[in-house]
């Protein structure tokens, strides 16, 4: 049982890296948003920062094992939310993925889901661990996970549903799934991707256009393709080292497509080049690698499926945004993590970080 948590076993490295990515990302919301009506939300970023960082403490003193043994009511409850959101959502741009608090506050539900998804494979596949998968325990694996995916696809948020998929791969592979039962999921996964294309009743046709124009964006230049083509071209019109800060063209000369969130990464190659893209991806690769360290000295295995299932999801997240920014993934909506603004993603990353926190200071509990 756990007696003591102590401040100084806190991972104070990973912390580091983590408020670097966010400096850097407030000052490029300030350079992307000058001269445009969305001038001023770097404030409201660093509201956000301070807010998550205040979480992530609070998240980091809470036992994880208290997380794990209430989760199926969290599960319950985020279900409630997804449904809630599609009752009294507010509707923008076509969807309903806020619900709007008094004070002008928009929470999105769906980015928290996430987090609980984390916390509910790392249950499920515990308490499996030791022997074979079944069937059966895959198929209730699954559903776990398919009905909020379900739920935020009504809304509908791709983007979002999709960051559901690689919790549910990495407690599959953590869990054991043998190599048969994985090569007939990846069957079926073919197959049923193949039927809900073909059938048109689950993606909007805008959707199946964001989906497609990367392989060809200069089919429909003003349409489908736009974003991706202003997108690369403003990478590519950074160089090596970039024009500058606040002197991107494509940034600010409002041609790249909302610029502080899914195509930050643009603009901030176009202004700090090829040195500096590559700088943002180091810092990734080391708060990666830091996190999967942790996941390996972590005191027990739900420890590590904890931690595990944060990496999964920031691989992903990371992997799809700059995917898409260079052209070579379709445009999901997903945002870049501690560098797009957004307050619910901004939370999510900064809870996910307190509770892989909690996970390294219990090896340390006398």
């Amino acid at each position: 049982m756990r007696r003591f948590l102590s401040l100084r076993d806190f991972d104070w490295t990973l912390l580091g890296f983590v408020m670097i990515l966010s400096v850097i990302s407030v000052l490029e919301i300030y350079s992307a948003t000058q001269h445009t009506k969305f001038h001023g939300f770097q404030k409201l970023q660093i509201l956000w920062i301070a807010g998550g960082l205040v979480a992530m403490f609070v998240m980091s003193v809470i036992d994880y094992h208290k997380l794990l043994n209430a989760i199926y009511w969290l599960y319950g409850f985020c279900l409630l939310s997804l449904v809630a959101v599609l009752v009294v959502g507010q509707r923008v741009l076509g969807g309903k993925r806020w619900i709007r608090f008094p004070g002008g506050i928009h929470f999105q539900p769906s980015e928290w889901v996430k987090l609980v998804l984390i916390v509910v494979m790392a249950r499920y596949f515990t308490n499996l661990a030791g022997r074979e998968l079944t069937w059966r325990d895959i198929l209730q694996a699954l559903a776990l996970v398919a009905v909020p995916m379900l739920l935020v696809l009504k809304q509908p948020d791709l983007g979002t549903a999709l960051t559901y998929t690689p919790i549910l791969l990495i407690g599959l592979f953590l869990g054991g799934v043998g190599w048969k039962r994985a090569s007939v999921l990846v069957l079926v996964a073919v197959l049923g991707v193949g039927t809900v294309w073909m059938s048109g009743k689950v993606l909007k046709p805008y959707q199946k256009a964001r989906l497609t124009s990367f392989m060809n964006p200069d089919a429909d230049p003003r349409g489908s393709g736009y974003q991706i083509l202003q997108s690369k071209i403003a990478v590519g019109d950074g160089g090596v080292f970039g024009r500058g800060a606040s002197r991107g063209t494509q940034t600010q000369g409002d041609f790249l497509p909302i610029p502080y969130t899914d195509f930050i990464f643009a603009a901030f190659s176009e202004e700090h080049g090829f040195v500096g893209a590559v700088l943002v991806l180091l810092l990734y690769f080391l708060i990666l690698m830091r996190l999967m360290q942790n996941a390996q000295t972590a005191a027990d295995l739900p420890g590590s499926f904890l931690v595990m299932g944060v990496v999964a999801v920031l691989i992903f997240q990371i992997a799809v945004n700059v995917g898409m920014v260079l052209g070579l993934m379709p445009v999901t909506g997903i945002p870049l993590p501690l560098m797009s603004y957004g307050g619910s993603s901004v939370l999510f990353t900064f809870l996910a970080l307190g509770m892989v926190m909690n996970v390294r200071m219990s090896r340390f509990v006398n």
